[in-house]
């Protein structure tokens, strides 16, 4: 589209915005967007908030209608005070995975930057939410708001009649186990979003028919016998080991009252919505990355916005694909942003000029031309590791001098075990995938037995990566965190995987 819009008037001239600069300047990039690049993505809904609306947002896993705890004050007293002092900036944007999706606006962002904020996170994001499979598969876009509404006001309830106290001490146990409270492969049978609503509110009216105010301070220690029943049921139908730590306790722990079993419940069901993001994390930010580059160049390149607006995007663009070198301070490992946009940029010259190099590592889509396609199937069928392993071509790695290290502990040298040949290229590609398997970087804790009727022993098992252990303190946090959850003794084992 970027050849074929008519030129227009320019969109803005200065860096003040105001809503009607926004609303015309959303309609352009909303029609390269669609019209152009093809993307689909649920409907928008943007927001426009302060910086410390921003640093709240930060504190809380960029969530609206989050739940209070007092980590997320201890994230907002750091961050505001690194930026106060000018150690660090603000994102420009925050974006929420919900249908609408919402986007946040910082208003103190130049109107270029606000043009490049919606190209990025109101059709990039956005786009990616909807389409790629983890997402579809393992979150639930149109639910969540709500869920969230329903989690907040929980939780305020639990702690006005149990104490604050008791509230925290599930709620920091449950965040303690969060990486290991997500079914990574499979899930169990569930209800939909709205069936659950439905249930809760139907809970939610039959304690209010049901209120006497002389049992108001004493705590809730029965189940209904439909949902013990079926909670029971549940626990039987679970087969071990099970991975997820969060679901196991919240089904079978013998001392959780339904209300504690509502909060472990309501902890799991966030930490399975980030799930995702965890495993896309240069493939979601270099879709949208991708897709701000092509929209800001597509308006200047159509006269829609001028030469300081397009110098300006391009500094700020520049600034989020830098990849410091190995030896610069800065460096702290390799730039999602910039990884993603190296290689989508490069899926999209393999497909409009391939060379000899290209075409003997991807005959699939070489010359292809409709990089559009190619690229829009990579964002719903793949996350990073496999996405990296099937793109990520000679030229990027060259671009970006990657090459492998064999490092033996026992030794008291490292052994470089891949360069820039034939082989070596497959062997960095492979290394470098898998360096973004969540395997390598969180523990896999699971139960494999229970005692429900006996001691009510609790044993684990860590299976080990690569032969590595838990650290002794890690290791104790983990149980004293399952014993205040199961409220008997826990017993970790570790095993080589």
């Amino acid at each position: 589209m970027g050849e074929t819009l008519e030129r227009n008037t320019i969109l803005f001239d200065a860096a003040d915005w105001d809503f009607d600069k926004l609303k015309e300047t959303y309609n352009a990039i909303e029609e390269i967007a669609l019209n152009d690049l093809g993307l689909n993505v649920y409907t928008n809904q943007i927001e426009i908030i302060s910086s410390e609306q921003m640093l709240d947002a930060y504190s809380s896993h960029g969530m609206p209608l989050m739940y209070k705890h007092w980590s997320f004050g201890k994230h907002f007293a750091r961050d505001q005070i690194m930026y106060q002092k000018g150690y660090t900036g603000l994102a420009y944007e925050i974006v929420i995975n919900s249908d609408p999706c919402i986007s946040y606006l910082m208003e103190e962002n130049t109107m270029t930057m606000q043009a490049l904020v919606m190209a990025h996170a109101a059709f990039g994001h956005n786009h990616f939410f909807k389409n790629n499979y983890l997402f579809r598969q393992w979150t639930d876009a149109e639910g969540i708001l709500s869920y969230l509404d329903f989690a907040k006001k929980y939780i305020a309830k639990c702690e006005d009649e149990y104490g604050l106290e008791e509230v925290e001490a599930i709620l920091d146990a449950a965040h303690a186990l969060m990486d290991q409270g997500v079914f990574r492969y499979n899930r169990p049978p569930r209800l939909s979003e709205a069936d659950r609503l439905a249930k809760l509110a139907r809970r939610a009216e039959h304690e209010e028919m049901t209120f006497n105010d002389i049992w108001r301070t004493l705590p809730n220690v029965e189940e209904d016998d439909d949902e013990k029943e079926e909670r029971q049921a549940e626990v039987r139908n679970i087969k071990l080991p099970e991975e997820n730590l969060l679901y196991f306790i919240e089904k079978a722990s013998p001392i959780l009252r339904p209300w504690q079993r509502e909060l472990v419940r309501i902890v799991r069901n966030i930490a399975q919505y980030f799930y995702p993001q965890k495993q896309t994390k240069v493939m979601n930010e270099g879709c949208a990355t991708f897709v701000h580059h092509y929209i800001m160049n597509a308006l200047y390149n159509n006269g829609l916005i001028g030469e300081g607006a397009i110098m300006e995007f391009l500094h700020s663009h520049s600034s989020v694909v830098f990849q410091p070198e190995f030896d610069d301070p800065r460096y702290s490992g390799i730039n999602p942003y910039a990884l993603g946009f190296a290689m989508m940029e490069d899926i999209k010259r393999i497909c409009e000029a391939p060379t000899e190099e290209d075409r003997e590592w991807f005959p699939d889509f070489a010359g292809a031309k409709d990089w559009r396609g190619v690229l829009k199937d990579a964002w719903a069928n793949f996350r990073d590791e496999s996405f990296i392993l099937q793109y990520l071509s000679p030229k990027v790695m060259r671009d970006f001098r990657l090459f492998a290290i064999a490092d033996d502990a026992k030794e008291n040298f490292v052994a470089v075990s891949a360069i820039h040949d034939e082989r070596g290229f497959r062997r960095v590609r492979e290394r470098l995938a898998a360096m973004y398997d969540l395997g390598v970087h969180e523990a896999n804790i699971q139960v494999v037995a229970a005692d429900l009727d006996g001691d009510r022993i609790l044993h684990l098992r860590h299976e080990m990566h690569a032969g590595r252990k838990l650290s002794g303190k890690t290791r104790d946090a983990v149980v004293t965190h399952i014993e205040t959850l199961w409220g008997h003794e826990v017993k970790l084992e570790e095993k080589a995987a």
